[in-house]
C-alpha cells in the first residue's frame, strides 16, 4: 500500500502542459488545496478505513466477519486497516469510517472531496485498475486485494493494540 499526501500539489502532465518558450522560466504549477463538503444523501458503503488506534478494533471485526462467510479484500500496513466488501458484509469499528464510490475513488460516504472526485484520482497518479482512496489527512493508490479467506491473518493487527 503507498500512501501519497492528499493534499499535495501535482505537477500537469507533460503531454498537457503547454511548453514554454526557450526564453521564458516555466511558472510553478499551481497549488490546489484538498477540501471537504457535507454529502447528503450518503454514499452506499463500499469499505471500510481504520488508521492508527482504530486498527486493532477493526482487524478483529474483521476476522469474525471472515470466520462467519463473508468476503471481503483486505490492505493493512504499520498504521492503516482497508476492508472492501459489499455494505452488508462491511464489519464495524468504533472510529472506523465507511467509504463510498465516488468518481473512480472511495471518498467518506458522507463528505465530497473539493474540487470534484474525479479529478484526484487523476492527481494522485492511479492507473487503471487501481484502488484510488481519499480521506481528509490519507490517500492511497494500490491494486485491489483479493478477497481475504484465513481469519487469522488479523491478529497481528489485532495484536497490536497490546502493545
Amino acid at each position: 500500500m503507498t500512501t501519497v499526501p492528499p493534499d499535495a500539489p501535482s505537477a500537469p502532465s507533460p503531454a498537457v502542459a503547454p511548453a514554454a518558450p526557450p526564453s521564458v522560466a516555466p511558472a510553478a504549477p499551481p497549488a490546489v488545496r484538498l477540501g471537504w463538503e457535507r454529502r447528503e444523501p450518503p454514499l452506499t458503503a463500499a469499505a471500510v478505513l481504520a488508521t492508527d488506534e482504530a486498527v486493532p478494533a477493526l482487524a478483529a471485526a474483521t476476522r469474525d466477519r471472515i470466520a462467519d462467510g463473508a468476503r471481503l479484500g483486505v490492505l493493512a500496513d504499520d498504521t492503516a486497516l482497508l476492508v472492501l466488501g459489499a455494505e452488508d458484509d462491511l464489519p464495524w469499528a468504533d472510529g472506523a469510517r465507511y467509504l463510498g464510490h465516488d468518481g473512480g475513488l472511495l471518498v467518506p460516504t458522507t463528505a465530497r472531496p473539493v474540487p470534484a472526485a474525479v479529478l484526484w484520482r487523476t492527481a494522485l497518479g492511479a492507473e487503471g485498475g487501481q484502488l484510488c482512496v481519499l480521506t481528509p489527512g490519507h490517500a492511497l493508490v494500490a491494486a485491489p486485494p483479493a478477497p481475504a479467506t484465513d481469519p487469522e491473518a488479523l491478529t497481528p493487527y489485532i495484536r497490536r493494540a497490546a502493545r
